[in-house]
């Protein structure tokens, strides 16, 4: 059943996370300052990588490009939400809104193949040491990673095209900070069930499954671990584990609360909490995570400040 047929949309209003301008100076501040740390941060890890030669390894590899993709996913939602604070007028032309759309679930999906393709790195890494630098070469590594970017800007279009070739004829007020999916989704004016059903077989198919993988990685991992004698090497091999673990963590969990539930039964506002944690929480804590609990991390950092001008060479 169709929406009551009004003036075609050529805008969206975003609603927003508040309306109160107090609340929003707040935000405003709170959210530069996760922006300004997300892109210190991830542009650091990217410097150490290329600047120091005993880092050059997959899994440093796959960090450095977590660490880029992460730069590009935040930078493709946080400048529009904090102009949004800043102005009454809170209004994204509808192909603005589309090109966010499409680069910010690009950047999304990449990120669930990515952190897939690091447990797997993981995986050969401990159950498979003897066949790790045959197998997980630099030519795998960067066929694995142009293969995580192609797929998800791939899926991203197909998404896309399907959502925007909706009728959109009004409300166009937006209940998100930013143009996400299924928030753009609610406005359309047309049955969205049969697009619906398609988003949650994408959302299987591109989180359930590479996150049922990545337990299945890791339930071998673990058998391994716990299968070694030496304390040191079970405690450098959980190491390495658990910073990828605790980002899959918060990605996946908050990824798969957001997408693989129906959506009549997802209030936005809860959405708009949900999406913050995918969108803007793990890409900041990411760069803390490897650094502060990766030794490998630490001390390249350490070298990079005795020699500062090394990053920048």
């Amino acid at each position: 059943m169709a929406k009551e047929n009004q003036s075609i949309v050529t805008e969206f209003i975003f609603q927003g996370l508040s309306s109160q301008p107090r609340i929003q100076t707040v935000l405003f501040i709170v959210f530069l300052v996760f922006y300004l740390l997300t892109v210190v941060g991830n542009m650091m890890i990217i410097a150490v990588f290329r600047a120091d030669c005993q880092l050059q390894s997959p899994m440093y590899f796959f960090l450095a490009n977590l660490s880029f993709l992460d730069i590009c996913y935040v930078s493709s939602n946080i400048p529009q939400m904090l102009v949004n604070l800043l102005t009454e007028k809170r209004t994204i032309s509808f192909s603005r809104c589309a090109a966010q759309m499409y680069f910010s679930l690009a950047f999304g999906i990449t990120e669930c193949f990515l952190l897939g393709v690091m447990a797997y790195d993981r995986y050969m890494a401990i159950c498979h040491p003897l066949l790790y630098t045959t197998v997980v070469n630099r030519k795998t590594c960067t066929r694995m990673v142009m293969a995580s970017w192609a797929s998800s800007l791939l899926s991203s279009m197909v998404v896309n095209s399907l959502t925007l070739h909706l009728p959109f004829c009004g409300p166009h007020t937006l209940n998100h900070y930013f143009c996400e999916v299924t928030a753009v989704l609610a406005l359309a004016c047309a049955d969205t069930a049969l697009l619906e059903s398609v988003i949650f077989i994408f959302s299987i198919l591109i989180v359930f499954i590479p996150f049922l993988l990545i337990i299945t990685s890791y339930a071998y991992i673990l058998s391994t671990i716990l299968k070694m004698q030496s304390a040191h090497v079970k405690s450098k091999a959980f190491s390495t584990c658990g910073c990828h673990l605790t980002v899959v963590t918060i990605f996946y969990g908050t990824a798969i609360c957001m997408y693989m539930n129906p959506k009549s039964r997802s209030p936005q506002d809860r959405d708009k909490v949900v999406a913050m944690f995918y969108t803007i929480v793990t890409p900041m804590l990411n760069p803390l995570i490897y650094s502060l609990r990766s030794k490998d991390m630490k001390c390249a950092l350490r070298r990079a400040m005795n020699r500062p001008k090394s990053l920048f060479i």
